[in-house]
């Protein structure tokens, strides 16, 4: 979210979703700057986004979007910045497991990625999304090891990470930073 400013003002943004509406000021400073460049709309085309709401919580992180989609027989989760209580709540409230690609939690963040939680959606391929060198050493070491052998791609090292189904095949390309 802190750089979603430099990311409207410098790429072509069409769609921002946000998840409530009880903004913060940042989120309030974007939401002026999408009114004046006029993105409104939200077109996912025939697929279906699903956002995992399971309650309110008392921080940003738990707070933030998580969203499930199918797409041609593919299951994708993007955990947003949600934490290891809001994993649980999606356990306990959603039947989902076996994920092909799941985009990990807060930066891979010690707070997030809980073993069970892992278990259960089982991917077979991660993303972290990092920056090299991040004042925050994400991601944690801890989270790296409860990762199991599915692939990892990370941002800091494999640059942007696409997925694309090509003839029933989903394939994985990367660009290097």
């Amino acid at each position: 979210m802190g750089e979603a400013i430099n990311l409207i003002n410098e790429f072509q943004v069409n769609k921002v979703i946000f998840n409530n509406d009880n903004y913060n000021d940042l989120e309030n400073n974007l939401i002026n700057l999408l009114k004046d460049k006029n993105i409104k709309t939200i077109n996912i085309d025939n697929n279906k986004l699903y956002f995992l709401q399971t309650r309110e919580y008392d921080n940003e992180n738990d707070s933030s979007n998580v969203i499930y989609t199918e797409i041609d027989g593919y299951k994708f989760m993007f955990m947003g910045d949600a934490g290891i209580e809001k994993e649980k709540d999606i356990l306990d409230k959603y039947n989902i497991s076996n994920v092909d690609v799941l985009k990990v939690g807060h930066h891979g963040s010690k707070t997030s990625s809980s073993e069970s939680f892992i278990n259960e959606m089982n991917p077979r391929y991660y993303i972290i999304s990092v920056g090299k060198n991040n004042r925050y050493g994400h991601p944690n070491k801890e989270v790296l090891n409860t990762l199991n052998d599915s692939k990892i791609y990370r941002t800091d090292q494999d640059g942007s990470v696409m997925f694309k189904i090509i003839n029933n095949k989903l394939k994985v390309d990367n660009c290097s930073p």
